[in-house]
């Protein structure tokens, strides 16, 4: 069996205790072979240009170019590092889903929790795989990530958009016009103004005097007539073999 190659990874943090500290716990994994140090986006920006990487642990409050902003700069590289966000700030997190951070740990770290982050780059590969994403959520203060694929069907409230899931739903900062946009090759459809469905998770679409609505996750939603037949259309070229 093929042992994985050591992870090559840049740590970035303008303040020189945390640095150091996560230099010296990512060093002490054995998937870890070399780690860099940066104490400022701009420095590791240049950095990069002549030294790849595997992954960038990076802080987000930092003065300058910040570190939410490096990694939409690395999102452009022709083979983008996978991005870890390691700060005090919880509420980033959604802004990091936009990014497609493979994990956001919060500080102080904890040397077990930091291992799950180097499991996620080393399982993950760079960045969050396309067939899935993680979307961060809180809970009783705690960021936590649910798979897009255990999402059954989105609910608009507002600017915010609410998440349902078999075991429950999440409230999460991102429009659902947002989510409708990035996840329609997901198998996500529009089916009303408020109400976004997973196709995967369809468990029966009704029709009632001209009225349909669909079965999602054991719950009954209405579909609007505008929506109507672009879901007949989406069903019918999901059925057909070679179609989507």
């Amino acid at each position: 069996m093929n042992t994985p190659a050591a992870l090559r990874v840049l740590v970035v943090d303008d303040e020189r205790p945390a640095l150091d500290e996560l230099a010296f716990l990512l060093g002490r994994d054995e998937r870890v072979g070399e780690v860099l140090t940066s104490d400022s986006a701009a420095e590791a920006l240049r950095l990069l240009q002549s030294e790849p990487v595997s992954a960038v642990f990076l802080d987000i409050a930092m003065p300058g170019l910040t570190g939410l902003e490096l990694a939409q700069v690395l999102a452009q590289f022709r083979e983008p590092p996978a991005v870890v966000f390691v700060t005090a700030h919880e509420e980033h997190a959604v802004d990091a889903f936009e990014l497609n951070a493979v994990d956001y740990v919060l500080k102080p770290v904890r040397d077990e929790r930091l291992r799950e982050a180097v499991r996620r780059v080393v399982e993950g590969g760079a960045p969050v795989a396309p067939q899935d994403e993680n979307i961060a959520v809180e809970l009783g203060g705690v960021t936590r990530f649910v798979a897009r694929s255990e999402v059954t069907y989105v609910e608009a409230q507002g600017d915010y958009a609410r998440l349902h899931t078999a075991t429950g739903s999440h409230l999460v900062r991102v429009p659902l016009s947002l989510l409708e946009e990035h996840w329609r090759d997901a198998g996500f459809l529009r089916i009303h103004r408020s109400l976004l469905v997973a196709l995967a998770h369809l468990e029966e679409v009704r029709m009632d005097t001209g009225r349909c609505t669909v079965v999602v996750g054991g719950t009954e939603l209405a579909v609007s007539r505008r929506h109507t037949r672009e879901l007949r259309d989406r069903l019918v070229r999901r059925a057909r073999p070679g179609t989507s």
